[in-house]
Parts: C-alpha cells; structure tokens; sequence
C-alpha cells in the first residue's frame, strides 16, 4: 500500500508540474547521452591511436644516423649519412634479442608504368620489413633474402600507388619503371592509412634496399636501421646494447647525456604518448657525426 500511495503522489506531483517534469526529464537525458557519446569518442579515439602505433611494429628500435651543420643550416636526422650495412649486420649478428634487422634508404621519385605516372616514395629495406612492421599483403608475395643478396629489381607497392598507376587492375606481374629502371612488382601491400603524422603511408613502393641503392638511390650509406626486438622486456638492455656497439664502432665518446651530447638522442614511445599504454615501445637512437 505504501509504494502505491507513493506512486500516485509521484503521478499527481508530475501532472501538476508538466513543464518542470519534461524540463527535468530532458536534462537527464541530454546528460546522460552527453556522456556515452563523450566515453565512445574517447574510446573510438584511443582506439584509433592504438592501432597507428601498432601499425609501426611491436618491440621496434629506429636508429637514425644524425644530422651536420653547414653555414648555419642543419641537414635532419639522417642527414650525417654515417650509418653503413656493416652497422646493421653487426647489430644483426652482436646484439642478443634481437629478431629481425631491416637496412632502410629513402627517396622520392616519379614511377610509370605505361601512360601512367605518379611520384611516391621510395624504400629500400631487407626481408624483415614487412615482419617487422607487421605488414600483410593483400596479393602477391613478398620480395626474398635472395632478391636482396642479388639486388634483384622487384618490388611490393601500396594501395594508394597501385591505384594510381594501375586503376582497378590488378599489380602482381606488372612491371613499373622507377627512374627508367624496370621493376616487377610481386605483391600488392594491404592498406594502413595514414600514419600519426597524417601522412598516406599506402603511397609507397617497397624494394631490397640494395636494388635501392643501387637502382635508384645511390649512395652506400643508409637512412636508417630498423630493429625488432623478441621480448619486449628486453628492449632498454638492447637499446643500450646498440648504443655501445655504434659507439664503439664510430668512436664516439660515451660521455653525454639523452640530449644527445654522446651523438645520441633517445626516446621512447611510453615518453612519446604517455597515457596509451606501453605494450608497444619504439625507440630513437641518433648518431651525430
């Protein structure tokens, strides 16, 4: 009897007062939609960031050669050009814990392929890229240890690149011309989107770094190392494992500080984006001539 008094006061209560019970009902609503929809922004948002830091692969260390000063002006990470293929097999073969190595050089050119042209980027890297960066192929099959050993011309490319240069068609088979060099392409990589920094990174053709080297780049020296470490756990011992290696080959004097006095600059992705967790970790190590 109790709560059916109680009820029917409720009801009269609310009759006599409609404005103030919609007005008040209203609120309510508005309030706690407001805050699912702000918790499945924040959500859909970590989310999103979550998948762009794991896209650039899990236990990865990037050791960039640093940059020189002439008249003033400074070249950028990897401007020095100090880091060899010696470096990065040396790492490969002294280093404990390390899993996969990949030697990159970049550039930037204009690729055809009949009456069809378009200006990507360019990466030169080893076998382990794609596994390192947790890369799949949509079609097609990667590049081999041997294309690298051989400087074989073949290569994977993006989505964005295969669109733009083949339409709909389908790459695998193809052959597309990379400064007037012919290059068959034997896979097609899956789409990534765009990366943290908003750049389209299914814009891009793949390639042995030495066919880069020695196809289209020039040059002996690399951009940089990518290095992929097995446990996760046991990435900070590698880090200081490859600093004292390069430091060592490069005789630089191990007598500064993480603001690179030493000739190296090191940070780390829990640093970086802090509050995102720390199940992925990437690492920067830059080597100033």
């Amino acid at each position: 009897m109790r709560i059916g008094s109680t009820l029917n006061i409720a009801l009269r209560a609310l009759r006599r007062n409609k404005m103030r019970s919609v007005l008040t009902a209203l609120g309510i609503i508005i309030g706690v939609a407001a805050v699912i929809a702000m918790v499945g922004i924040g959500n859909g948002a970590k989310a999103q960031v979550e998948a762009q830091i794991a896209s650039l692969g899990q236990n990865v260390i990037l050791i960039f050669s640093g940059s020189t000063t002439s008249s003033g002006i400074r070249t950028g990470w990897g401007g020095a050009g100090t880091l060899k293929i010696e470096d990065a097999e040396a790492i490969r073969r002294e280093v404990p814990g390390v899993v996969a190595v990949s030697e990159e050089v970049v550039s930037t050119t204009q690729v055809a392929a009949g009456n069809q042209n378009w200006f990507t980027r360019i990466y030169g890297e080893s076998a382990d890229y794609l596994d390192i960066r947790q890369w799949a192929l949509a079609d097609g099959a990667p590049f081999t240890a041997q294309d690298v050993r051989s400087a074989n011309k073949v290569c994977v490319i993006g989505r964005t690149t295969s669109s733009q240069i083949y339409g709909n068609d389908d790459p695998v088979g193809q052959i597309i011309r990379i400064k007037n060099v012919p290059f068959t392409i034997t896979g097609i990589l899956t789409p990534k989107g765009l990366s943290t920094q908003g750049v389209d990174q299914d814009d891009i053709v793949i390639m042995p770094f030495t066919s880069a080297m020695k196809r289209v780049a020039g040059g002996t020296t690399l951009r940089n190392i990518n290095v992929q470490i097995g446990d996760g756990r046991q990435i900070a011992a590698a880090q200081q494992q490859i600093i004292s290696l390069l430091r060592q080959r490069h005789n630089i004097r191990p007598d500064g500080d993480d603001c690179g006095d030493d000739g190296f600059a090191r940070l780390n992705r829990r640093r970086l984006a802090r509050g995102w967790g720390d199940r992925d970790h990437e690492h920067h190590a830059r080597e100033r001539d």
